[in-house]
């Protein structure tokens, strides 16, 4: 099998965006006044078309978060880094079909109940150990540990049985059909078995990724060298990345317009315009792995266990505003969770709910209610501030008075994961951007079994599960996507608010740099000109 490059983000000018995403490289409308223009092909490596990668030089990277070890093996904001250090079985390429990375090929059983994988060979650990079998038995493991709090665990439990065949073959046998599991390699990282605790506490990062690292200095960033011995050859043709903490907004666009840092993607919507004609800079946008803000609601929380009392919150909010003034116009105002390179999709889906303050009033008239006195957590960036912001102003017109509860992002995660959230919450989620099933049995927000805002369905548990095992295809699977969407929208756990653009920030002598489905950084082509 042919093992391609990963495709490279489009650069759009001031007023042209593309984004590339799972399903092929789609135009989404912007909603905003007029059409921005789709640029085709990504800005010409500087030193003419003729210029060739260049070996050295050490990339900094800017990013608003720490790196969190407790959280390694969960989808964060904090994971950048992982496929800097680490590898995964496959990667997904624009149509979201898989690709070879340490796993070469697969053939499924023809009752889909186990997959044979051929392991690559001649793979190495930063400390030199090889790569075989046992490392995928154990990385599956890993993830059926609780303590690990991966999105993906239920796919990692459908895993029942291993069949090692020698050092390079493995067979995974499935306690039932799932059409997620290529979700589940590319998000799984390979880690190393012997020293999985010590990369949890973070002491020692151990992988078989392009780069090593060197040091972590909490609050400052990551120090990763060249792995030298990586098994693709001559890559990278980077020496080093440094990965570097800057909360602000301000000084982290300063950082980028200075050429103190060559890479981020970390710049707050409202703050690109400032940087989008730099001229050292260029911005390219990428709907993969770029997730969606949404306003969670606790369902245990009175009144908040009344759906016309979500329904209320959902008609309030204005996603349009929201999308030009916190986004900077980068993304899609959206009820539903799904970029339009989803097949689930739907135009009706995303405009379900739209900005109508007076239907919102009118909802919680019904519902016995004229104001309501609730607390809502954010995660202390700026971007995150703007958007909690947007949402107290929109609820204030219904009566709707909300206390921002501003905190760390770390703490954030945890609140979510153990389902410890006050009456609502903004954050932003991942997952609708592979396969449609990974999200309602894998986000934390939307999970049918447990999610964060306690909220308990026969019917949608029933949907959720029939559309992950089901081998349905056609019209049928669209059918039982559809049911996802419908219960989500008419339950309103979940209020879905727009679809953020994943604008990548780079200096123009950078090249090559991407991001997987799961916002995880390759540099493994990446190389600095000039």
């Amino acid at each position: 099998m042919t093992e391609p490059y990963p495709s490279a983000p489009h650069t759009p000018s001031r007023r042209t965006t593309l984004r590339a995403a799972g399903g092929g490289a789609l135009l989404l409308g912007l909603g905003l006044t007029g059409c921005r223009s789709a640029v085709s092909e990504p800005a010409p490596p500087a030193g003419g078309a003729d210029a060739r990668p260049k070996r050295g030089g050490t990339l900094t990277v800017a990013v608003n978060t720490d790196f969190t070890p407790s959280l390694l093996f969960a989808q964060s904001a904090q994971s950048l880094q992982q496929r800097l250090i680490y590898n995964t079985l496959t990667r997904y390429d624009d149509r979201l079909e898989p690709q070879p990375e340490l796993a070469t090929s697969w053939e499924y059983a023809p009752d889909g109940r186990s997959i044979t994988l051929e392991l690559r060979s001649g793979v190495v650990f930063h400390d030199g150990r090889s790569f075989t079998a046992d490392d995928v038995i154990f990385a599956v493991k890993n993830l059926q540990n609780p303590l690990r709090a991966a999105q993906l665990r239920a796919t990692a439990a459908a895993v029942t049985g291993f069949e090692r065949r020698g050092d390079h073959q493995l067979v995974l046998r499935l306690a039932h059909r799932v059409n997620n599991l290529f979700d589940l390699f590319e998000f799984m990282i390979i880690t190393d078995r012997h020293g999985v605790e010590d990369a949890f506490t973070g002491k020692r990062l151990n992988g078989t990724g392009p780069f090593r690292l060197v040091e972590w200095r909490p609050g400052v960033g990551l120090s990763l060298k060249r792995h030298d011995t990586y098994w693709q050859p001559d890559r990278p043709y980077l020496d080093g990345v440094e990965i570097r903490v800057i909360p602000q907004a301000d000084a982290l666009v300063s950082s980028l317009r200075t050429g103190q840092s060559q890479l981020s993607f970390a710049v707050p919507g409202r703050n690109l315009p400032a940087i989008e004609n730099a001229p050292d800079l260029t911005l390219s946008e990428y709907a993969t792995g770029g997730g969606a803000s949404y306003l969670g609601v606790n369902t245990s929380v009175a009144p908040l266990g009344d759906k016309t009392v979500r329904q209320a919150l959902a008609w309030a909010v204005d996603r349009e505003r929201i999308l030009k003034q916190v986004l900077g116009g980068y993304g899609l105002a959206s009820a539903t969770p799904w970029p339009k390179s989803s097949p689930a999709y739907s135009e009706a889906g995303r405009t379900h709910y739209r900005h109508d303050p007076g239907k919102a009033r009118e909802l919680l008239r019904s519902a016995g209610h004229t104001r309501l006195d609730l607390p809502l957590l954010h995660v202390n960036l700026p971007g995150e501030t703007a958007l909690a912001e947007a949402v107290q102003y929109d609820l204030k017109q219904i009566g709707v008075h909300v206390t921002l509860q501003p905190t760390d992002p770390a703490t954030a995660q945890k609140h979510l994961i153990s389902q410890s959230m006050p009456a609502l919450w903004a954050m932003g989620h991942s997952f609708a951007q592979v396969q449609p099933s990974t999200l309602a049995v894998s986000a934390y927000p939307f999970n049918e079994a447990r999610n964060t805002s306690r909220f308990r369905s026969p019917a949608y548990t029933r949907a959720v599960r029939e559309a992950w095992t089901g081998s349905a295809s056609g019209a049928e699977a669209n059918a039982l996507r559809q049911r996802v969407t419908d219960t989500l929208l008419d339950e309103a756990f979940v209020i879905d608010l727009v679809i953020r653009g994943n604008v990548q920030v780079a200096a123009k002598k950078l090249h090559g740099a991407t991001l997987n489905k799961f916002s995880y950084l390759n540099l493994d082509d990446a190389y600095l000109a000039g």
